[in-house]
């Protein structure tokens, strides 16, 4: 797009519409379009519904779109934790891309130009079948084969229940049952090496004495981080943890907003912090996040993520963007499809286990109809949403200049 085609100052937001892709998760779409031609993209978090972007669009229609910060404290009072930031942050990024296209910028110059040219991938790997010390090191061994340099595995407490009795009394670990994961983690260290950072992830219900009795006993492993050992809500129990062991801790997929992450990051709950754009509130709130992590408690900053390929690019943006930064989660190395689903992607999108930084405007990518059909989860693609152009909220009046 040319960015001279464009009238900043009468730009005006005329539709937002949503696809749905049926997938590892549902992966929510949207499209901000304006009424000169230029679109925008966005998506809302993975299994999150379409209702939670929709329901701000009678917020949002006839406002100027560059306008983003106005636009997003109108719907941040409508907003919340897990999925239910889905749907304002899949507008933010959109809106964001909008005005990189407008002006003929990446994303990430948004939020301050980048720190990185390329971006390191660390990759999701669910429970194996066969949830052995040998299942598991076999499929942990496939990422690294694919060219993986960073990889975190699935390995949570209903893998005791049928294959070792006696590794729990109701979800508290036996002794038994920590030796069974430390044979595990044994096995994957042996299949991989030490070369490859590990980091595991899906634990289970386990208290915080649990958490801490198998966080010194897998310390020997190195691991890169141990992730949700404890409900992030838990502020003083993951607390309590990341004090006791000496592997670090991550938590923060489902927090929405900077305040979401203040308590968290001011008493050093956790090592690391782990934001997902699409709850966070897109790609300005994620970066405020990072930056204050970064400069309140010296803690670094990984991604979450689990959708399609427009969130993963908008990640890949942030993540150029933030100076302490470690690695970007893929849910999607065993989706044949997954990347053609858009166009515009490096080719190839993993190089040594990196992707590199888009330079072309906005994202950096556009849609690929025809791979976008062929898996709907529900008939229609980007069709017009006339119902929800009106605000459900009673009491909403619309924003004139003096209300800011």
């Amino acid at each position: 797009m040319n960015k001279e085609s464009f009238d900043p100052t009468t730009l005006k937001i005329t539709d937002l519409r949503i696809a749905v892709i049926a997938s590892n998760f549902d992966y929510t779409l949207v499209r901000i379009d304006t009424n000169q031609g230029v679109y925008g993209l966005g998506e809302v978090r993975d299994a999150g519904h379409k209702e939670s972007a929709l329901m701000y669009k009678g917020l949002i229609l006839g406002q100027n779109p560059l306008n983003v910060d106005k636009l997003f404290r109108i719907m941040k009072p409508f907003a919340g934790h897990g999925r239910e930031g889905g749907g304002i942050s899949a507008i933010e990024i959109a809106l964001c891309d909008i005005i990189g296209k407008v002006y003929g910028v990446p994303l990430y110059q948004l939020l301050g130009g980048k720190y990185r040219d390329k971006i390191r991938i660390y990759a999701d790997t669910p429970t194996p079948k066969e949830p052995t010390p040998e299942g598991y090191a076999e499929k942990v061994l496939e990422r690294k084969k694919m060219g993986m340099t960073f990889i975190k595995f699935d390995m949570g407490i209903n893998i005791l229940r049928d294959r070792v009795p006696g590794g729990l009394i109701g979800n508290q670990l036996t002794d038994k049952g920590i030796a069974y994961m430390v044979s595990i983690v044994e096995a994957i260290r042996e299949a991989v090496g030490y070369e490859i950072p590990l980091a595991i992830d899906h634990f289970g219900p386990l208290s915080v004495g649990d958490c801490i009795r198998l966080g010194n006993a897998l310390e020997k492993f190195s691991l890169a981080w141990l992730e949700d050992m404890r409900p992030w809500t838990d502020i003083e129990g993951n607390r309590e943890i990341t004090q006791a062991i000496r592997t670090p801790t991550l938590t923060g997929e489902d927090i929405f907003s900077l305040n979401g992450f203040r308590e968290l990051i001011d008493k050093r709950a956790v090592r690391i912090i782990h934001p997902d754009l699409l709850t966070a509130g897109g790609v300005r709130e994620t970066k405020k996040i990072a930056d204050y992590a970064e400069e309140k408690s010296a803690m670094p900053t990984a991604l979450h993520f689990a959708g399609s390929p427009i969130g993963f690019m908008a990640s890949v943006h942030v993540a150029a963007a933030i100076h302490d930064f470690i690695a970007l989660e893929h849910h999607a190395l065993d989706i044949p499809w997954w990347k053609d689903l858009v166009t515009g992607l490096p080719s190839p999108l993993i190089e040594d286990g990196y992707v590199k930084v888009p330079d072309k405007p906005g994202l950096g990518l556009d849609l690929n109809e025809k791979v976008i059909r062929e898996h709907l989860r529900y008939p229609g693609y980007f069709e017009p949403t006339p119902e929800w152009d009106t605000p459900k909220y009673g009491f909403y009046k619309p924003p004139t200049a003096s209300s800011f």
